[in-house]
């Protein structure tokens, strides 16, 4: 080889060498980069968490951009987003036949409206708190964009809250909406609402978070609105079928603003507070509508399901009660069946009790069910249809399981056979079915109770001498005056009535088969002592309501917002309460305008709104040997601030805030170097 080309082949290489060299380096570099960058995403320890919210850098149209005339808009944010809960939080307003298309891009959020643009108006698009940042989730806040399709913008809010009517639970998720009302639209009668709800979607919407709160913008100065409420079933912002919750306010409202002062705390840790600030903002109005919302009476009925768990028993479910049982034409039976029909207490949900076991233990039962049913025009009509039903266990299967279980028990009867040869003869449990009572109260009873039994099959007869009430005198038992009564409704119940007297012990005997079931079912012997507290063991209170009104009806509520006890408020409007066993209670009432001692809900085209429901506002402790006179002033506390906390189910959203993880990752790292040292 010539020097020249050994020369040449040399500089090559080393050329090679550098350049693979200068390779490992920057890969070396890059790698250190990227190692960085995952720590810093996860840490510990790879620096401090990102606690930065995502903010705006760019949108097109600007944010408050007036004359815009385009359906698709970009919002650029500073970093990578996403939007959680798009569906329940992320509002349209005025809202979209067509549901608008709101996604994360990136760094972006891309809007596209489907509809026509309506001329001069304004559009918001109201995130509420659900742009987060992609990383760790720091919320942004609350965020609105909006624009105009005219030359002015408006500006203008109004919120309030959703109220359910009956029980002034807050509501969550339902549509809040306004109408402008035109001077020309007017009629002389204000109490009965516009036809707007029927026939047109709302001019401005927004929807209700936990606490039942809503807060509209985009409204226009110096306009008059009237607000209504409603859970669109059928997303069609209109008010269009019974099953909807609907409320409306027949006072018209313009919105208006002033200059406002709030103090805002500045905290220093989870624990302790830095300082507090006063912050100017712009307070808008109104700012205190209350909306009640009410299902109208008469839902529409239809069937809903049919369940037959065993043979001799089946059951319908229907969306709504009926004054009319449903009739039944046996097809692989005759006639009706002779089943036993009972209602129940809200009259959606029939029972049939098969007495005929050559009916009860067929596979299958065939037959026509004629049944109330609302039609398309909102009349109840007879509907027939063609029903079959199969127990859930057939008697094939009953059978087998009464045999298993009679062998496992024989077999146990053997070992204690063989351990003690004495032992008297046992009866099978499970070759016989006894019924007995369930018993409400059983125990202790108040003197103002009547303990109801309850027995797990209809009863054809009750032997009244083989039924005995006693008195314990001293320690002997006495037969005391007593009235057990079948209840109307169910053929399974009956009431026990005695003028009890306190501090006294009472004993209820049943003798064997002294009940006859309908399935052929007879009771053992039942034995069940009553014990009436003595007068010391209770409380009494006396709540003196203070209203306008007349007809007040006060109720007792437990912890679980159940009424415990009802009395009518006498013209001065005193409810007396006697004989409480101590404890927490709660108390609400409502203004009985029909006089019926029922809430009574409201109705819609009639505007009619639903009797007024008030809640006394924190819980009320009844001591023993306590009486404890109550006033209260029904309209001394804004609706939505009556409740107790306690007792509403509907719990108000978590505030999301930064998660402040720094703070906690430097008292760490200041710990283990405090260890170190």
């Amino acid at each position: 080889m010539s020097s020249a080309r050994k020369g040449h082949t040399e500089f090559i290489g080393k050329q090679q060498q550098r350049g693979r060299g200068l390779h490992a380096i920057l890969y070396f570099l890059l790698s250190i980069v990227l190692v960085s960058a995952c720590a810093s995403l996860g840490t510990p320890d790879g620096g401090p968490y990102d606690e930065t919210p995502p903010r705006v850098v760019q949108a097109q149209p600007e944010n408050q951009a007036t004359n815009v005339n385009r359906k698709k808009i970009s919002i650029l944010f500073d970093e990578y987003i996403k939007i959680e809960n798009a569906s329940e939080k992320v509002i349209v307003s005025p809202p979209q036949t067509e549901m608008a298309n709101v996604r994360a891009d990136g760094k972006r959020i891309k809007i596209e409206l489907f509809d026509t643009l309506r001329p001069n108006t304004t559009y918001t698009i109201d995130f509420a708190d659900a742009i987060v940042d992609n990383n760790e989730s720091n919320p942004m806040g609350n965020f609105t964009y909006s624009f105009s399709t005219g030359d002015e913008i408006d500006t203008m809010e109004v919120s309030g809250y959703v109220l359910n009517a009956a029980d002034l639970e807050p509501i969550k998720g339902i549509l809040v909406g306004l109408y402008e009302v035109q001077a020309d639209s007017l009629t002389g009668d204000s109490l009965v609402p516009d036809s707007f709800l029927r026939t047109r979607s709302f001019d401005r919407v927004s929807r209700t978070n936990g606490s039942g709160r809503f807060v509209i913008k985009g409204i226009a100065r110096n306009r008059r609105y009237r607000a209504f409420a409603l859970q669109d079933m059928d997303n069609d912002f209109r008010f269009s079928q019974k099953s909807e919750l609907v409320a409306f306010d027949t006072a018209l409202f313009a919105s208006t603003c002033r200059p406002d002062i709030r103090l805002d705390t500045v905290w220093r840790d989870s624990t302790h507070y830095d300082s507090i600030q006063p912050m100017r903002y712009t307070h808008f109005f109104p700012d205190d509508i209350v909306l009640f919302a009410f299902l109208e009476a008469g839902q529409d009925r239809h069937r809903l399901k049919e369940e037959r768990l065993v043979p001799e028993h089946f059951t319908f479910y229907f969306t709504a009660p009926a004054d009319t049982l449903p009739r039944i034409r046996g097809i692989s039976f005759e006639g009706d069946g002779g089943f036993i029909v009972e209602p129940s207490l809200q009259g959606d949900t029939v029972d049939y009790w098969i007495t005929d076991t050559t009916i009860a233990y067929c596979d299958s039962l065939q037959f026509e069910f004629s049944y109330l049913e609302t039609d398309t025009l909102g009349q109840l009509i007879w509907t027939t249809d063609t029903v079959e039903l199969a127990p859930k266990v057939t008697r094939a299967q009953q059978l087998k399981e009464i045999q298993e279980q009679t062998e496992k028990w024989e077999k146990e009867q053997k070992k204690k056979q063989k351990r003690n040869k004495n032992l008297p003869p046992e009866e099978n449990p499970f070759l016989v079915t006894y019924i007995a009572p369930d018993i409400k109260p059983a125990g202790s009873v108040d003197p103002n109770q009547a303990p109801l039994l309850t027995f797990p099959e209809p009863i054809l007869d009750i032997d009244s001498s083989g039924i005995h009430f006693q008195l314990k005198v001293d320690t002997i038992w006495q037969d005391a005056p007593f009235e057990l009564l079948r209840s109307e409704l169910s053929p399974r119940r009956f009431q026990l009535y005695v003028d009890w007297e306190l501090g006294q012990q009472y004993r209820l005997i049943i003798d064997s088969a002294a009940v006859h079931g309908a399935l052929g079912h007879w009771n053992r012997e039942i034995k069940q002592d009553l014990r009436v507290r003595k007068e010391e063991e209770y409380g009494a209170l006396f709540m003196h309501v203070i209203t306008p009104d007349t007809g007040v009806v006060v109720q007792l509520l437990s912890g679980a917002d159940a009424p415990i006890r009802t009395e009518r408020a006498s013209a001065d409007g005193r409810a007396d309460f006697f004989y409480l066993r101590p404890g927490e209670y709660y108390v609400r009432c409502f203004v009985d305008r029909n006089g019926d001692g029922e809430w009574t809900t409201g109705h819609f085209d009639s505007g009619l709104h639903p009797e007024p429901t008030y809640y006394f506002p924190k819980a009320i402790s009844v001591k023993a040997q306590w009486e404890l006179e109550q006033d209260w002033e029904l309209r001394g506390i804004a609706p939505m601030r009556q409740k107790p906390a306690k007792i509403t189910k509907q719990k108000p959203d978590k505030d999301r805030k930064v998660k402040e993880r720094n703070k906690q990752r430097e008292a760490e790292m200041r710990k283990r170097s405090s260890k170190k040292r």
